[in-house]
């Protein structure tokens, strides 16, 4: 699904920015990268961000203090978020990326397979979102304020009352024939 939007990668290390883009890159998606949390809030809130690939412990704004800011503001609350981590899983962390509506956590190191067909799910679905709700709000409009119909039919008559024949069903044909009116001579 062709889109302006972008896969922001954010992550502090290099090798890691690296790793991601080229296991992500068979998508044909448009990519950008972050090296901090400050760096990927500023990218996020110029638009045009359509999933958020974000590592959880970085220098300064951690991945879950951007994943709340983001959750705050109305523009930026349903973009889909994945969240890394080279620390493994623990309850506590688990706990506040789901309690934050996170879509996913990973553990590095990635399995490419994995990575991209998590993103690419997440991605067309959030885009699928998109287009629905662009076309709903120009449905609404449309209700608000109706197109012009063009020019008026002219006005027809009534029909003659004559001009109706009525129909009947013959006993042992179940064609409908018209009823034939008598002869008054």
């Amino acid at each position: 699904m062709p889109s302006d939007a972008r896969i922001l990668i954010v992550d502090d290390h290099e090798d890691t920015l690296y790793a991601l883009e080229s296991a992500l890159a068979p998508l044909g998606y448009r990519l950008a990268r972050a090296t901090s949390g400050d760096e990927a809030l500023k990218q996020v809130l110029r638009g045009q961000v359509g999933l958020l690939l974000l590592d959880v412990r970085m220098p300064g704004v951690s991945g879950l203090d951007v994943v709340r800011y983001l959750r705050r503001l109305e523009q930026t609350q349903h973009i889909p978020v994945v969240l890394l981590t080279g620390f493994g899983l623990d309850p506590e962390l688990t706990a506040a990326a789901f309690g934050l509506g996170v879509a996913d956590l990973i553990t590095k190191p990635v399995d490419p397979w994995t990575l991209r067909t998590k993103i690419r799910y997440l991605y067309d679905a959030h885009q699928r979102h998109r287009a629905l709700e662009q076309e709903v709000r120009e449905l609404r409009a449309l209700l608000k304020d109706p197109p012009d119909p063009g020019p008026a039919l002219p006005h027809l008559p009534p029909p003659h009352p004559d001009a109706r024949v009525p129909y009947q069903r013959d006993a042992q044909n179940t064609d409908v024939t018209p009823t034939s009116t008598p002869d008054r001579t």
